[in-house]
């Protein structure tokens, strides 16, 4: 099953998705656009356990929605 994210699950505001196959794929994609983006250089642990978190299974509803 397919990973996504949702930025602004992180960064409010923020309206980019992404998927990939699997969560390596899918935090390279984030990643790419934090820099790019949000100027962001450097993954803190912090800010990697909020991806984490955020990840979900495509197709998965938000749990926020329950």
């Amino acid at each position: 099953m397919s990973k996504q994210i949702a930025c602004g699950d992180v960064v409010s505001g923020c309206s980019f998705t992404a998927a990939a196959s699997d969560e390596k794929e899918l935090m390279q994609k984030v990643s790419s656009h934090a820099r790019d983006v949000h100027g962001v250089n450097e993954v803190t642990p912090e800010l990697a356990a909020r991806l984490k978190a955020a990840v979900r299974d495509h197709g998965e509803a938000d749990p926020s929605a329950r």
